[in-house]
């Protein structure tokens, strides 16, 4: 990583390099008038000294999430790289990237699938794996990547997901006094489908009451004891909201309530795990079936499918960047509308003058 000099007030490049032994060096270089032209020397050392891809997997992960500062978000990072270290250095970590095989990558999965996760983490795991060759093959040149020849471990099909009926959902926030936080915050991600980061980076001036609408143009996510708010998942993301009456007075009246909380103030000033352990413990208090905070966004698109809604206006509620991610999520969700369609058509041609003959 590029760093200023403090004395010349210009920039050095370092980076390391793995000499014959597999000895790792790190190298500078110093003199750059800007970081770019810094950051671009090392990009280029990076690729030289590793054409050969013979470096360990657990170095050239280190490659991949420097090359990957400004693309990846803090806490996708830290996402990955945890996963990385769990899963996939205490295999692969001391062995060269050009010698892992496609059957040492079967072995592995074989040792992954005995350790009880789910299907969707194995995917996971899977996923960062992929993602080293890929970019090891993409931008390093490394001449055959492993991972393609091999099935993908796990499986991110989604007909599994837990969601919750309206009655289910109301079960549960009997439990809660109205009024009150949490009561809010349930109420919220129920009846609109947002992501809970989004939830928990609204502030009033978010809040349009003249038009009843929520303007999300935000997320918050908590790392290393530090409040965090950035820019949503994607730019679909960013959205507005409609939201129903009963809710906009409900919101309303919780900000009323609050005197004097200023219009740029976290409305639910609590971290996501603090929501978890209330829903945690009022689902068994209401003796509701077990799911997840995110999963009352699967409940909201399976209220709004149940409702005929149609799968463009809930991406666009979602924000969802592509309509194949809604229909690849939720589309299994849909059996009752094509049913629909086939009593369309059977009424349409039980209007037609010519119903009952079929010629060729």
């Amino acid at each position: 990583m590029a760093y200023k000099e403090k004395d010349t007030k210009k920039w050095t490049a370092q980076w390391f390099e793995t000499n014959a032994k597999g000895e790792k060096k790190k190298r500078r270089k110093r003199g750059f008038s800007t970081k770019k032209e810094a950051l671009e020397y090392e990009r280029q050392k990076k690729l030289n000294s590793s054409r050969s891809m013979d470096m360990k997997l657990s170095e050239f992960m280190e490659v991949y999430f420097d090359d990957k500062q400004n693309e990846l978000k803090e806490r996708t990072m830290k996402n990955k790289r945890y996963m990385m270290e769990q899963h996939i250095i205490p295999y692969f970590g001391n062995q060269m990237m050009s010698e892992i095989s496609a059957s040492q990558i079967i072995q592995w999965q074989n040792e992954m699938q005995t350790k009880g996760f789910s299907e969707s983490y194995l995917r996971m795991i899977q996923n960062q794996l992929t993602s080293l060759f890929t970019h090891a093959s993409r931008i390093y040149d490394l001449r055959t990547n492993p991972c393609k020849k091999v099935k993908r471990m796990g499986n991110s099909d989604s007909r599994s997901l837990d969601f919750w009926t309206t009655e289910e959902y109301q079960q549960f926030i009997q439990t809660i006094e109205p009024g009150t936080r949490y009561y809010l915050i349930f109420e919220i991600l129920f009846w609109t489908g947002c992501r809970i980061g989004e939830l928990l980076a609204l502030t009033p001036a978010d809040i349009n009451f003249e038009r009843n609408q929520i303007s999300i143009t935000k997320t918050y996510y908590r790392t290393e004891r530090k409040d965090v708010i950035t820019e949503p998942k994607t730019k679909q993301s960013v959205r507005t909201i409609e939201i129903p009456e009963f809710l906009k007075q409900e919101i309303k009246q919780f900000i009323e309530g609050h005197y004097g909380m200023p219009e740029n103030e976290r409305l639910f000033p609590i971290v996501q795990e603090a929501v978890q352990h209330k829903m945690k413990h009022n689902m068994e208090k209401a003796g509701v079936k077990k799911i997840r905070v995110h999963d009352l966004r699967h409940s909201h698109v399976a209220y709004l499918i149940n409702k005929g809604i149609e799968p463009i206006l809930i991406k666009e509620r979602l924000g969802h960047k592509d309509i194949r991610i809604t229909l690849n999520t939720y589309g299994h969700l849909y059996p009752d509308q094509q049913r629909r369609i086939a009593d369309l058509l059977d009424n349409e041609q039980e209007k037609s003058p010519n119903s009952g003959n079929c010629q060729d």
